[in-house]
């Protein structure tokens, strides 16, 4: 795990915007369609918006706490190891993984190149699509969480953070593909 004490960076208008904790209460039931966006994908050099999926593949949404490009959520930063080694397993059930962050381009082009990124790596500085999809924030950054968004765009599993269960493991993620 990367540790560092280097703290540049941190204190900015996005960690301030998230300091105050807000609970995840996202009310998304199993069946409804889910909100669309668009963010660049820092990973590929691209702009991805959701919608363009619809009718093609099934996509999981992983939203996950990077606080810096060299600060990042103890309780994330194994998940994003975990779905970065196990990239390939959800792409060849046909399921493509978009890891949403709240950190800006730069940062973001860092946390790619430092984690040797596989999977799309989308940029969400002013955490738009974090409070459309009601995931939570507390201490500086918006809360993990994780969709999975049928062909139709409708939602077939939805994890939520929790103190317990910070993020969805991996076999839950696969097994909820079958």
């Amino acid at each position: 795990m990367l540790t560092s004490t280097d703290f540049r960076g941190l204190f900015n208008e996005r960690f301030l915007r998230n300091f105050f904790p807000i609970p995840a209460t996202n009310p998304l039931r199993l069946g409804q369609l889910t909100p669309d966006f668009e963010l660049p994908d820092i990973t590929n050099n691209r702009q991805v918006r959701l919608s363009s999926y619809r009718e093609q593949q099934p996509i999981l949404l992983a939203f996950t706490r990077i606080f810096t490009e060299k600060q990042y959520c103890p309780l994330c930063y194994p998940h994003i190891q975990a779905m970065n080694e196990q990239y390939e397993q959800f792409t060849q059930k046909g399921v493509e993984v978009l890891m949403i962050t709240s950190t800006d381009f730069q940062q973001s082009k860092t946390v790619v190149k430092d984690l040797g990124l596989k999977m799309p790596l989308l940029s969400d500085s002013s955490c738009r699509t974090f409070q459309a999809y009601q995931v939570g924030q507390a201490l500086g950054a918006p809360l993990p969480a994780q969709f999975l968004i049928d062909k139709q765009g409708k939602l077939c599993f939805k994890h939520l953070f929790s103190f317990l269960s910070p993020n969805a493991e991996m076999e839950k993620l696969l097994s909820n593909l079958e």
